[in-house]
């Protein structure tokens, strides 16, 4: 009976959990505090919020960073700081990929989407925050949240030098992100 309480004790915190509070290092130097949309994307905040939980996200790099366009973090598997990072942005979870969720929001300043590959369906652990307004990317990719404090640490997150935004060198990480309600 009490194993069951305190999965029934779990399940009801993960239920609440609203947002993400996550610390960046490198470049960038602060928190950013994001609020998720579990009614636009329940499967996408529960997997993200679980990898959270479990302490996955810890120490996992911004690989991707476009000027003008994103920051792109979330690889779970091959995005860890002090490992090789030449596989960076090619890897994802344990856990299973997500059918896409897609909603009527606008990719805008701000805006936090999950990362894909071509197919749809395909989003996993990796994502990433809009620098400015990509509209393209309506109703094709997945919107999980909004940052609402830290804009300015976002924007100070070292960008891309190499092929299609590649961080070279010693790329931002998220040293610890924390699951809020």
């Amino acid at each position: 009976m009490l194993k069951l309480a305190a999965a029934f004790s779990l399940l009801a915190s993960s239920a609440l959990a609203s947002g993400l509070e996550i610390q960046i290092e490198g470049e960038a130097n602060g928190i950013v505090k994001i609020d998720l949309f579990e009614d636009v994307a329940p499967k996408h905040v529960e997997q993200i919020t679980a990898l959270a939980a479990e302490g996955q996200y810890d120490g996992v790099v911004f690989h991707r960073v476009i000027e003008g366009f994103m920051a792109q973090t979330g690889d779970v598997k091959f995005g860890r700081i002090g490992e090789d990072m030449s596989s960076a942005g090619m890897g994802g979870s344990e856990r299973g990929n997500i059918p896409a969720e897609f909603s009527d929001l606008n990719f805008d300043r701000g805006v936090v989407g999950m990362a894909r590959s071509q197919n749809p369906n395909s989003a996993n652990s990796q994502f990433f925050i809009m620098f400015a307004p990509g509209h393209f990317l309506n109703g094709q990719y997945t919107v999980v949240g909004q940052v609402t404090e830290g804009m300015d640490v976002v924007d100070a997150i070292k960008r891309g030098a190499g092929a299609n935004g590649a961080v070279l060198g010693q790329p931002d990480l998220m040293s610890k992100v924390t699951v809020t309600e």
